[in-house]
């Protein structure tokens, strides 16, 4: 494996507007510096006026024969595969090209934690990066300061496309943060989705998971989800808003009582939230209408206080594991697959100055630095500006507990083409694994092996009502296994040039054949992404239940 010297670009062009037009940099006024950092190359932008995107080209052939392979804005949403050369494609962050003539693979990425939203395309003739470094939908105004846009790095290898892909990863990212352990837990939202469900029930799936964890060493955690606040939304549709100083007088009445009653039945307390919502109009930076609430921009000094007095207060009730979601979605207005060549959207920021990138990853540090001991798991957020910051990332859009067509789709594709990011980034989460009425266990199980296997997250949610001996005896082995750290060396998905949900993997010197599909196939339907993704949430909790 080879990390590559990044050449300077044939061309360089910017956008002064939004909608405007490219122009060649050196007649807009806007700097744009290219300097060489180690075999890499960094990007910094600076113009007295306005600037919104800066486009890079080189000039080199690619196969006509080439599969190709970008990354997600955010989460992915069973929509990443290899694909041949199409140059509109838009490649978020990074970009792979795979010769299956010569065998070799290259791979072109940014840094984590740049300040710009970064896309590839790739065509026959080269290779385009586009840096996006507006604030929110307008272009950006930095003053007297340069922006750290990007450093570009490349790598190539002949050892196969997922061993080129895992060294791009540890190439963009220099300093992860990893937990000290496995983690495994329990959650309940794939059968209770956020509704009907108080301490009571969430100390059973704590004593639940602690006994199926045996005496390992490891302890895991018992996490409670959405539905914990009071100002929990009346139809269960909108994930809730803060503010986040108690919980639900009857079902949450002492938060810090209810960590510990978790922690009494040998499980690590966890705890769901939406940072970025609010019910309080008193909050400086409102961002816009959201859900029935107010979206908060992470630029205002003030939502940063606010963020870091809310993490602080969540750490000091005790929760060991704090999970905040929808951050992405607060701020742009929109999900990963609405982003295509736009992923920033909505009026200027807050803080003009401040591209979106560089708020995202101000929010991601405002957290990391008040959580303390406690564990950050992001959802929604940007991985890839949030890799150093996150000790773990909900790497794919909501599995189900009804629909295991959706479980398919997403969690075992993005557990496949993003692997890779896992111990280079952060510890990968691909979603819980469901044990519910309305889905096959045959199925769920297999994916429970898989994600054991991978030492990648591993949450399970299990309704009371499917547990027997045979389903207790396949979780704890799952279980267990994952608090081991899954299988020495881990895993590799082998057949995933050709399918987006890989079913052939290989685990150490073992090659393990999945069946993912139901006796009838897969059914058809458009792609579900949203504030309440899962098509249950439709579904009274009741009917979720029945057998």
């Amino acid at each position: 494996m080879t990390e590559l010297s990044v050449p300077t670009p044939t061309s360089v062009r910017v956008q002064t507007s939004s909608g405007g037009p490219f122009a060649q940099a050196a007649r807009s006024g806007i700097e744009v510096n290219l300097t060489a950092d180690g075999m890499g190359l960094r990007v910094e932008v600076a113009s007295t006026g306005t600037v919104a995107r800066v486009a890079m080209r080189w000039r080199h052939a690619t196969s006509a024969t080439a599969l190709v392979l970008g990354d997600a804005w955010e989460r992915t949403y069973g929509d990443l595969e290899w694909c041949s050369v199409r140059p509109e494609r838009v490649l978020p962050w990074t970009a792979l090209v795979h010769d299956p003539q010569s065998g070799g693979t290259k791979g072109y990425g940014v840094e984590v934690r740049g300040g710009a939203f970064a896309f590839w395309q790739v065509d026959s003739q080269g290779v385009t990066l586009t840096l996006d470094v507006r604030s929110g939908g307008a272009a950006v105004r930095p003053g007297d300061r340069a922006i750290h846009a990007a450093t570009v790095r490349w790598v190539e290898g002949a050892s196969g496309p997922f061993a080129v892909q895992c060294e791009l990863m540890r190439t963009l990212c220099s300093d992860p943060l990893v937990p000290s352990g496995p983690l495994v837990g329990a959650n309940n939202w794939y059968y209770a989705y956020g509704r009907d469900f108080g301490l009571d029930a969430v100390v059973r799936d704590a004593r639940m998971i602690s006994d199926l964890a045996g005496d390992h060493h490891v302890r895991p955690f018992g996490v409670i989800d959405d539905g914990w606040s009071p100002e929990g939304t009346a139809d269960g549709l909108a994930a809730s808003p803060g503010p986040w100083t108690r919980g639900r007088q009857v079902e949450f009445p002492d938060m810090p009582a209810a960590a510990a009653a978790i922690r009494e039945q040998g499980a690590r307390p966890g705890i769901w939230y939406r940072p970025l919502l609010t019910r309080d109009p008193a909050v400086r930076g409102a961002r816009g209408p959201r859900d029935g609430a107010i979206a908060l921009d992470p630029t205002s000094p003030q939502v940063l206080d606010l963020v870091a007095s809310d993490i602080s207060r969540l750490s000091e009730w005790g929760y060991e594991l704090i999970k905040h979601d929808f951050s992405t979605y607060d701020l742009l207005g929109q999900w990963g697959p609405d982003m295509g060549a736009n992923p920033t959207a909505g009026p200027a920021l807050y803080d003009p100055s401040r591209t979106s990138a560089e708020a995202l990853v101000g929010f991601y540090e405002t957290v990391r630095n008040a959580a303390g001991h406690s564990l950050i798991l992001g959802c929604d957020v940007v991985g890839h500006l949030a890799a150093g910051l996150v000790h773990a990332q909900r790497i794919g859009d909501d599995t189900s507990g009804i629909d295991w067509n959706r479980t398919r789709r997403v969690g075992v594709n993005t557990l496949a083409f993003r692997l890779a990011q896992h111990g280079s980034f952060f510890t990968a989460d691909a979603d819980c694994v469901a044990s519910t009425p309305t889905t096959d266990w045959a199925l769920n199980r297999q994916f429970l092996d898989l994600i054991a296997r991978s030492g990648t997250a591993l949450f399970v949610s299990v309704d009371p009502a499917t547990r027997t001996s045979a389903v207790d005896e396949d979780l704890a082995a799952g279980i267990r296994l994952a608090l081991d750290g899954g299988t020495p060396g881990g895993i590799e998905p082998l057949d995933w040039l050709n399918s987006a949900t890989p079913s052939r993997w290989r685990a150490a010197d073992e090659v393990i054949q999945y069946q993912w599909l139901e006796e009838n196939g897969a059914d058809a339907f458009e792609p579900m992404h949203g504030a309440s993704p899962d098509p249950s949430l439709d579904v009274p909790v009741d009917a979720l239940r029945k057998a």
